[in-house]
């Protein structure tokens, strides 16, 4: 690419050089976008010590690279619940996708459609899951808030699966709705949470039965998004759970969790290759997804910098922030004297001090904010 045109979906009108580093991503959505749904988009609940844990946990990990190996080659591809994909993502489900981008899961779908990644669909996310897969030439993953009975769960799986996504997921981490306090002090109400209406206590009362029943009525690969400790994730493969989605919903669920990172090895030993496994939270440099792959994740959820990066340009921001991603992973493979991610193993990597203090943006220590529109 050598010039993104502001697309249609996201207005204005101006024309923009390429996007350079990752950095811009979240400098121009806080231009973009007003304070309200900047602070829904980058906040986290109540303290938002979970929130900040996952990028310490990120940045309390070093590399141990090796040298003089023949790196002429590079594959960073990636390969989740039968599909290939150009890097290892999935774009991670986000409520109320559309406050960010006109055309919300569309843009979303089109994005990673374009690029060859996976793009989970959040069913609070406008539109609908049949135009969204409409969109696209290959809808993929499908996730389920539970705001009814067993029937609602029902029709949701069938739906989904009629319209072609590959895997269904439940979130299971949501069983009380968190205090986000930046939300709370705007008195903002999320587009989701508006057209959710009272059905909270359905997603309270999920549990291991309803796991089961879904299992034994619906076949279709079910993945479990929430898992946080190596006792759920040995339950759920017992339950027969084809992915173990080990997430802390970026920070904005239980308050003083561990970093995600941290968590991912001993969820990769209970399900000891009974299952896939997926992993979120504060992932957004080329070097994070490379430090989950080394620790046995199969795929990485790209939450926030999805959000940045369609807020900042839309379709075409999307794309070229997941472009960005794969040339940071190959530089990094490059520099740690491999050529693929299988050639990695624990060997390559360490714990180490962070040089920055606990911060959202540690990854972007040079970011720049500041406010273009009135």
């Amino acid at each position: 690419m050598t010039k993104l045109t502001q697309s249609s979906l996201t207005g204005g009108g101006y024309i923009t050089p390429e996007f350079l580093t990752l950095q811009e991503f979240p400098e121009r959505a806080r231009a973009n976008l007003p304070d309200t749904t900047w602070d829904y988009l980058a906040g986290a609940a109540e303290t938002e010590t979970t929130y900040l844990r996952n990028r310490l946990a990120l940045d309390c990990l070093a590399f141990r690279p090796r040298v003089l190996q023949d790196v002429t080659t590079s594959d960073v591809t990636g390969r989740f619940l039968g599909r290939d994909l150009r890097i290892p993502i999935l774009l991670a489900p986000i409520g109320s996708l559309e406050s960010f981008a006109e055309g919300g899961g569309v843009a979303a779908a089109k994005g990673a459609d374009a690029f060859g990644v996976d793009h989970m669909l959040s069913s609070v996310c406008q539109p609908d899951m049949e135009t969204v897969a409409a969109s696209v030439d290959q809808p993929t993953l499908f996730q389920l808030y539970v705001r009814g009975d067993d029937a609602f769960v029902d029709d949701a799986a069938v739906r989904a699966k009629d319209a072609g996504y590959r895997a269904f997921c439940i979130t299971v981490d949501t069983v009380v709705y968190s205090r986000r306090e930046r939300d709370i002090v705007r008195r903002y109400l999320p587009a989701g949470r508006r057209r959710g209406g009272s059905g909270q206590k359905f997603q309270s009362g999920f549990d291991w039965a309803k796991v089961a029943r879904l299992k034994e009525k619906h076949d279709m690969p079910l993945i479990l998004k929430g898992i946080a400790t190596a006792e759920d994730a040995a339950k759920a493969v017992e339950y027969g759970v084809e992915c173990i989605y080990v997430s802390n919903h970026g920070g904005r669920q239980l308050d003083f969790g561990r970093g995600a990172i941290d968590v991912l090895p001993e969820v990769v030993e209970a399900v000891g290759g009974k299952a896939e496994i997926a992993v979120d939270g504060g992932f957004c440099r080329g070097t994070d997804i490379v430090k989950a792959m080394i620790l046995g994740a199969d795929v990485v959820g790209i939450g926030r910098m999805q959000g940045y990066a369609l807020a900042a340009g839309g379709i075409d921001g999307l794309v070229r922030m997941l472009e960005l991603l794969e040339r940071e992973c190959e530089s990094a493979l490059g520099l740690l004297g491999v050529q693929c991610f299988a050639e990695l193993n624990s060997s390559y990597l360490t714990t180490a001090p962070p040089v920055y203090s606990p911060s959202e943006f540690s990854a972007f220590p040079h970011i720049r904010f500041g406010r273009q529109h009135p």
